[in-house]
């Protein structure tokens, strides 16, 4: 791909930046990360206020976002769409501006938008995966196993609970951690194995406590931090069998099926629309099941990156060809 400078913006949120560089890997571009944060007014308004310009930023944070302008630029979240938007201007529309994530406002303001399906976004310029934008394929698994060769010492069936965290409409409290419990603990009884579970930042220390104490006689690990030592994610999903994901995360949600094994979630109440929206896809697919189903394998993992790059670079490329055409190359 004809990049020769590429920039990945976000506010610095971990779920935000991995999306977007999964993006810029799948694009097979070498990118310069950005972290920044506009200050009040415009980061209670973006990415809508657009007035004013780089002044939205610090002037540490200005004084990176400067010429010379990137041939391409890929941002995640709110605070980077202002960016990403403004950097459009700045250029004179010879930066490339992809946004991930739906910037709650015209996506005419962007190149292209990346929001997934269950956003509801529409436009010519948008483009809708199932779920979020996610490194995992088969090298990345791969890689998983071989960071973390000692689960494969694990008895199987190897069954991965990744622990995400309350959010609007959803309760992760001691209740949802004792059902979540007692269900692991039969399939255990049942089927034997391991129970290999990684908690995330905002898993709540009562529902980590409570189920690292309940999980303790079973073969397998518990991660909650740098405590527990290096993080073994990518190697969980590269050994599970099976995967159990709390319903509250797409990003969690949207790896775990990309692994090409079952995946299952207990809800515990109504979800709030989007995410039933999210939940409802992937189950019409196959993709996701109850946390007491038997169920098969998917026919074909859930790995919508590849797709969204591939269209992301002919719509770059007919934007250059645009370009060079109007004078404006080298």
């Amino acid at each position: 791909m004809d990049v020769d400078h590429g920039w990945v913006i976000t506010d610095g949120a971990a779920g935000n930046e991995r999306q977007a560089l999964a993006l810029a890997q799948a694009l097979g571009i070498e990118t310069r990360v950005l972290r920044l944060a506009p200050r009040a007014p415009w980061a209670w308004f973006a990415p809508r206020l657009a007035l004013g310009g780089r002044l939205a930023l610090a002037p540490a944070e200005r004084a990176a976002f400067a010429p010379p302008w990137p041939d391409l630029a890929i941002g995640c979240g709110r605070a980077a769409a202002l960016c990403t938007r403004l950097l459009r201007a700045l250029s004179g529309g010879r930066t490339f501006c992809v946004q991930i994530l739906d910037p709650r406002t015209d996506p005419r303001h962007w190149d292209v938008v990346v929001a997934p399906q269950h956003d509801g976004l529409a436009g010519a310029n948008v483009l809708r995966p199932l779920g979020s934008l996610n490194p995992v394929d088969d090298a990345w698994l791969a890689e998983g196993r071989e960071a973390c060769p000692t689960l494969a010492d694990l008895p199987a069936p190897r069954i991965a609970v990744l622990l995400g965290g309350p959010r609007r409409g959803i309760a992760l409290d001691t209740a949802y951690a004792g059902r979540l419990v007692a269900t692991l603990r039969a399939r255990h009884a049942r089927e034997g194995g391991s129970v290999l579970a990684s908690a995330s930042r905002r898993t709540p220390a009562e529902l980590t406590g409570k189920l690292r104490a309940a999980l303790a006689g079973i073969p397998g690990l518990f991660w909650a931090g740098e405590a527990d030592g290096p993080n073994p994610y990518a190697g969980l999903l590269g050994w599970a069998d099976r995967l159990v994901v709390t319903p509250d995360s797409v990003n969690m949600l949207s790896e775990a099926c990309a692994t090409g094994r079952p995946v299952h979630t207990l809800v515990a109440a109504p979800l709030p629309d989007r995410l039933a929206r999210f939940h409802a896809a992937l189950r019409a697919r196959g993709l996701l099941h109850d946390l007491d189903a038997d169920a098969p394998p998917p026919a074909s993992p859930l790995r919508e990156t590849a797709r969204i790059a591939a269209e992301v670079r002919a719509r770059y490329a007919a934007h250059r060809a645009g370009i060079l055409e109007k004078g404006g190359g080298e």
